[in-house]
């Protein structure tokens, strides 16, 4: 299967891919350039917002705004015709040390926000980051659900919201967890080993569920997004002509679009010229839409 791309973005490092049913558009973000992308299907127009922060994952919210995970907690951002982006605090986090900020996260089925969050020194390897939750009108700071992670990715929920998905990406782990998820308290519980991405090529970056109710990854560093059944068995590989994918978003008018962003690493690049661009594959698989955050 080919990948096409659908914007040579040159993002630093391309993330949370989310489709828009409603404007039809896909939404991004670019981590360190602090800008929040979109790009438009009929038109195939791009425009971006630039934040005060680092900005890492976002959400759509049901009256055209969205949440967001910064450097230092949890934005509300509204974008504006004139480039301009509205930006208000809803709830700062205490990280555990300096130089940490949020990473990877969305909504669960039921519009709660969860976000993880991590030392923007990767190399650190240091086991201090946590997964936080948040709700419309939480006026309780921001407490940790899960910690002792380093970098808290590929977050994702099965299709009835009983399955919450997790991974850390951290060379020194690679994992990815299932866990029971009780949908009325918004509660992991039970986690279990469900992928050893030590076994796969790539280590594990962002993350999508398909209707059938599987779980899609990239493979980061191998160009490779891999499709894994519930039960954590290898479904099929699909490429991309970088090496390093970041996260991937089923979009398109019938959801049948698995969308892919990506990382440019600083360096020679000439064996993937096109690293930090959006792609688009067909996997003759829909997905669904996107949890809004539940206001």
């Amino acid at each position: 299967m080919t990948a096409e791309l659908i914007l040579d973005a040159r993002n630093a490092t391309g993330e949370s891919p989310v489709w828009s049913t409603a404007q039809q558009a896909l939404f991004w973000v670019d981590i360190p350039a602090k800008r929040l992308h979109r790009w438009t299907l009929a038109d195939g127009h791009q425009q971006s917002w630039e934040a005060p922060q680092m900005l890492a994952c976002i959400a759509q919210n049901g009256d055209g705004s969205w949440i967001a995970g910064m450097e230092s907690g949890l934005f509300n951002l509204t974008p504006q015709a004139d480039g301009s982006l509205d930006t208000s605090l809803l709830s700062q986090v205490s990280h555990a040390q300096p130089n940490m900020r949020f990473n990877d996260g969305r909504c669960d089925r039921q519009g709660r926000f969860w976000a993880g969050t991590m030392v923007m020194d990767m190399a650190a390897g240091a086991q201090v980051g946590a997964l936080y939750r948040y709700v419309a009108g939480q006026s309780a700071p921001l407490t940790p659900q899960l910690e002792g992670l380093i970098v808290p990715n590929g977050l994702a929920f099965s299709p009835d919201g009983k399955t919450m998905y997790l991974s850390d990406s951290h060379p020194n782990v690679q994992k990815i967890w299932a866990f029971d998820y009780d949908t009325d308290s918004g509660t992991p519980h039970d986690r279990r080993l469900l992928v050893d991405m030590n076994e796969h090529a790539g280590r594990p970056d962002g993350a999508a569920v398909d209707a059938e109710g599987c779980y899609w990854i990239c493979g980061n560093d191998a160009g490779l997004i891999h499709r894994f059944t519930p039960e954590g068995k290898l479904d099929r590989s699909l490429s991309v002509p970088v090496k390093k994918p970041a996260m991937c978003a089923f979009g398109g008018a019938n959801l049948d679009t698995l969308f892919v962003t990506s990382i440019r690493p600083a360096g020679d690049i000439s064996d993937q010229p096109l690293a930090g661009g959006v792609f688009a594959l067909h996997p003759g698989i829909k997905g669904l839409p996107e949890p809004e955050f539940k206001l």
